[in-house]
């Protein structure tokens, strides 16, 4: 391929990237390289640029790939060198200049918000105003008035403490460099590290004064101080020494002299009063200030004495407020408190962005013409042609019976006064169900919350193919982000316009945990929502407790417009109930109509000696094989390779790898599928909402929710006329509650171990030697929670809920959801990476060895890498993650800092001497949140050799192992070679 570079470089910087371009390609201009270069070429030198790049760096590269095309591949360094092609700029800008707009000059008597010079006052009683407004359309419930006074009182006093000397100083100088920081923080020579930003003085202001505050109750005040200092995400400092207001006070006054400090306070009271006669002007019904804030300053030493005294050991408001010691039943009240800040929080930022995008005149003509109304975006749902779409799905299936009783049930969750729940047998048209519903609703656009990705995929296919093949469906996750076909890559600019949106709940729980997406709430408020498979939260670690959140937003909403459906073949009613305060008699059931006979098998195993247990066996005949973890999965696989008509599905797939097989699975196993395959192995990941069946099955023993779930896969679509065999496998640990050996350690580190243990001893009593039918065992799944003689059980399922809950608390209390805004004095590159605060776990991007196992007694290191990075900067790479934990106790870590940075001269590891060994595993670590530099868990001969041969490869490597019939994902070699003991 035929490259060229463009260099904008700097300073020091233009030197050393002559000398890298120089080594690679002739230099045909002053600033311009040409060469012909192969793809790893120009992969090697990205990363030598990568590796010494500064805020002085520029340097652009462009694939010729014709006389008349050229296409930008990336860019290196300062993109504000470049414009979106990649092309030199040479008159243009992103502000207005003097010649296009009234030049307008700063008074040094006006105080104002943002470089745009909105007036202080105007710009505060605005985003009052619009906040307010936001509040009340979209809940449209009177219940809330005291909220929706909190939300216009929070956007007026939001930005007091820009009355900062220095801020004011910066904002009338007109020297900002980035304007995406316009009108927040001081962006030049400046440290937060040692002053306090603005929402932390404008919070103590508030706490100052707060005595004052009439008319108010706690709560109302405690939500005004958590928008105030959680409008903006929290300061990362090097040395945080902000715990509370007392210490923004001290930095404040050490940086200012008293008086200036005093008039600061002063100003304040002053401001407050502008802000009201702004309201007059606008309205006579905005009186708040009036009748609430009746702020002075008689003695200003009185009011120091009496701040200093309240408020000496005050933290910062909590981000998220729970506490381990609570009751459930407290903590269900604590969530519907978060939940409410969650949305004043979004409506005030909502309303502040909207504002500072305005320019000063734009400003002061809204307020003069009385026309903010105008400019609130439409919280109804924009007209869509989504109801002709799902009026069209009833007429797709004939008028039988089942569908008569669909119906029914669809029009009862329409009734339903709060949130809706439906509970059916799997394959009982859950999905169907919910299209009814969502046509019975009038909705306009539904987002389909999954938990995991498969689910996503899984209803993306049914929806795109069998219910609604002439509507916008979009998929839209980290991996996958398609509209109607998996061909159909969907425009950034365009996602989550679909008209049904499938998603996974990480990217609605963005809404309530990050400041940059906190305003994608308002349109989730919004729209109809379907939590599908939501029973699959209640054992994840803080995903619990945040989608009750999401939940108690919804639940603000006026009766009979929550808009919002649960969906599960298993509602797990001790959840609904003690978290989500929702009855069993609000339940909506659907039966099944699937008359097919079942019986449970029990049978016993070792998990200690693998090759004895029935996963190992080899299975025929249509056979799932499902085990709780993808390990089991893929040595069972490897094992049976050359034996079985086999497929092999799990989570450890790079991302290409993991949607080529899932559409493998789902076309062999559909209804009507091709049976390419007799038997699927696979890890939990095909247990919900995957429209695939078997005529046998076996599965590792596990809690109520996972079994039938699984089980919802066996017969699905009762075709079979002999009776269905579902074998559970089971470990002595297990039956006795006990945290031993593999399988129960697992299933007590999910928080289900207990409750696997009483559902085995249910199953057992009522099942044993029993042919049994769907509508039989679903109600013995609500007998199992709600039924008095099973009151023993019932104390250890609250039990494993309860550690379920503390373990979430546990982890919110370390801060993991906290917004935290890095403040970065350049832009370099703007790249995804995995957030610091991530809701999955601590994980790190990966790189992996390829292994061919074809022979799995005698496995060949292959001499290439899983995946190559792409050539440009918008293809997305074909990654793979891993935990970090797991990579530190295998020691991999140690490795990768003692081999990498002779390996890979141009990570940023190299040069760091090999005594400071903390220091590097701390510098791998931290770049590897970025998919440009990942852990290397296992190594190519080519790059062996470099650091002493084969011979010191990692006993613990993981590698990317591959078979003629398909690949079989990250695994360790040891667990490979656990294969050939006899």
């Amino acid at each position: 391929m035929i490259v060229t570079f463009v260099s904008q470089c700097e300073k020091k910087a233009l030197a050393r990237t002559r000398r890298v371009l120089d080594a690679f390609a002739d230099r045909i201009g002053d600033n311009t390289w040409q060469t012909v270069i192969t793809e790893d070429g120009l992969i090697a030198v990205k990363k030598l640029l990568r590796k010494t790049v500064t805020k002085s760096t520029a340097v652009s590269c462009h694939w010729i790939r014709g006389r008349r095309r050229s296409e930008l591949l990336w860019i290196v360094g300062n993109r504000n060198k470049f414009n979106a092609q990649g092309i030199v700029p040479v008159n243009s800008t992103q502000k207005e200049v003097f010649m296009d707009v009234t030049t307008m000059k700063a008074k040094q008597d006006q105080f104002y918000a943002n470089t745009k010079l909105q007036p202080l006052a105007e710009h505060s009683f605005a985003i009052g105003y619009i906040a307010q407004k936001l509040f009340e359309r979209i809940l449209d419930n009177d219940e809330h008035q005291n909220l929706s006074k909190v939300a216009y009182l929070a956007g007026c006093l939001h930005d007091l403490g820009k009355l900062d000397p220095h801020f004011q100083d910066w904002v009338k100088k007109q020297k900002q460099k980035d304007p995406d920081e316009d009108g927040q923080h001081i962006d030049v020579k400046f440290t937060f590290d040692k002053h306090p930003r603005h929402n932390e003085i404008s919070l103590l202001l508030f706490n100052l004064l707060e005595k004052q505050c009439v008319g108010l109750n706690n709560p109302q005040k405690e939500s005004l101080q958590h928008v105030i200092y959680w409008h903006h995400a929290k300061p990362y400092r090097q040395k945080d020494d902000f715990t509370g207001v007392i210490k923004v006070y001290e930095y404040l006054t050490k940086n200012l002299n008293d008086d200036a400090f005093e008039n600061l306070v002063k100003n304040a009271v002053l401001m407050l009063k502008k802000i009201q006669q702004s309201a007059s002007h606008y309205s006579s019904e905005f009186t708040q200030i009036e009748k609430h804030l009746l702020w002075s300053v008689e003695s200003f030493n009185d009011l120091i004495e009496s701040f200093q005294y309240d408020f000496k050991s005050a933290e910062f408001p909590e981000f998220k407020r729970y506490l381990i010691t609570d009751t459930l039943a407290k903590t269900r009240q604590k969530i519907s408190y978060n939940a409410q800040h969650n949305l004043l929080r979004a409506c005030v930022i909502s309303a502040d962005r909207l504002v500072s995008s305005w320019s000063a005149d734009e400003l002061i003509e809204n307020l003069a013409q009385q026309c903010l109304d105008d400019f609130i975006e439409d919280t109804q749902e924009e007209i869509s042609t989504l109801m002709s779409s799902l009026e069209g799905v009833a007429q797709k299936f004939p008028n039988s019976e089942r569908s008569q009783k669909q119906n029914e049930i669809a029009q009862k969750l329409a009734d339903v006064r709060d949130i809706s729940v439906l509970s059916g047998a799997a394959g009982c048209g859950k999905t169907k169900i919910a299209l009814e519903w969502a046509k019975l609703k009038n909705a306009q656009k539904i987002i389909w919350v999954c938990p995991r990705v498969q689910v996503c995929q899984g209803i993306f296919e049914e929806l795109t193919t069998d219910y609604l093949p002439d509507a916008k469906i979009e998929i839209f996750t980290g991996e996958f982000k398609y509209t109607n076909s998996w061909e159909n890559l969907t425009p950034e600019n365009e996602y989550f316009s679909g008209d049904v949106v499938v998603t996974t709940i990480d990217q609605i729980l963005g809404s309530i945990t990050t400041h940059s997406k906190v305003n994608s709430l308002l349109p989730f408020m919004n729209a109809h929502v379907v939590f599908d498979e939501y029973h699959e939260y209640i054992g994840m670690e803080i995903f619990n407790l945040l989608f009750a959140e999401l939940i108690a937003n919804k639940n603000m909403r006026k009766a009979y417009e929550k808009n919002t459906l649960l969906v599960s073949a298993t509602p797990h009613y001790l959840y609904l109930e003690e978290i989500l305060g929702i009855g069993s008699d609000d339940v909506i059931e659907m039966p099944s109509f699937n008359q097919s006979h079942y019986q449970v098998n029990f049978i016993d195993y070792d998990d200690a000696d693998k090759l004895n247990s029935p996963f190992f066996k080899k299975y025929d005949t249509k056979t799932f094989v499902i085990s709780n973890t993808a390990l089991t999965a893929q040595q069972s696989f490897i094992y049976h390779q050359q034996h079985e008509n086999s497929i092999l599905f799990h989570s450890k797939f790079k991302r290409s790898d993991k949607k080529k097989w899932f559409g493998e699975v789902y076309e062999s196993f559909k209804k009507n599928g091709t049976a390419q395959y007799d038997v699927l192995r696979s890890g939990p990941i095909v247990q919900a909402s995957l429209n695939i069946s078997c005529n046998a099955m076996l599965s590792e023993m596990t809690h109520a929710e996972n079994i039938l779930q699984r089980l919802g896969r066996l017969d699905r679509f009762g075709e079979n006329n002999t009776v269905n065999i579902l074998t559970i496998a089971i470990t002595d640990d297990i039956k006795q509650g006990k945290s031993k050996g593999s399988s129960a350690k697992f299933l007590n580190s999910l928080h289900g171990l207990q409750s696997a243990k009483v559902w085995y001893e249910f199953l057992h009593h009522q099942l044993a030697d029993q042919t049994f039918t769907l509508p039989k065992l679903y109600k013995l799944y609500k007998d199992f929670y709600l039924s008095p003689e099973n009151g023993k059980s019932q104390q250890l399922l609250l039990q494993d809920l309860e550690k379920a809950i503390k373990s979430s608390i546990l982890q919110l209390n370390n801060k993991v959801t906290e917004p935290v805004k890095v403040v970065k004095k350049s832009i370099i590159e703007r790249k995804s990476k995995i957030s610091k605060n991530s809701l999955r776990g601590d994980s790190r991007f990966v790189q992996l060895a390829v292994l061919n196992v074809n022979d799995y007694k005698n496995p060949i290191f292959e001499n290439s890498y899983a995946y190559q990075p792409p050539l440009d900067d918008t293809t997305e790479f074909d990654n793979l993650t891993e935990s970090l934990s797991i990579i530190r106790d295998l020691g991999l870590i140690t490795f990768i800092a003692q081999k990498h940075g002779n390996i890979d001269v141009t990570h940023p590891v190299q040069g760091i001497p090999e005594k400071k060994q903390t220091t590097r595993c701390t510098v791998l670590e931290n770049y590897a949140r970025d998919a440009e530099y990942p852990l290397y868990l296992s190594y190519i001969e080519d790059d062996l050799n470099k650091v002493g041969g084969t011979g010191v490869r990692h006993t613990e490597a993981i590698y990317y192992a591959v078979c003629d019939k398909q690949p079989i994902g990250a695994i360790s070699l040891n667990k490979i070679q656990v294969l050939t003991t006899n």
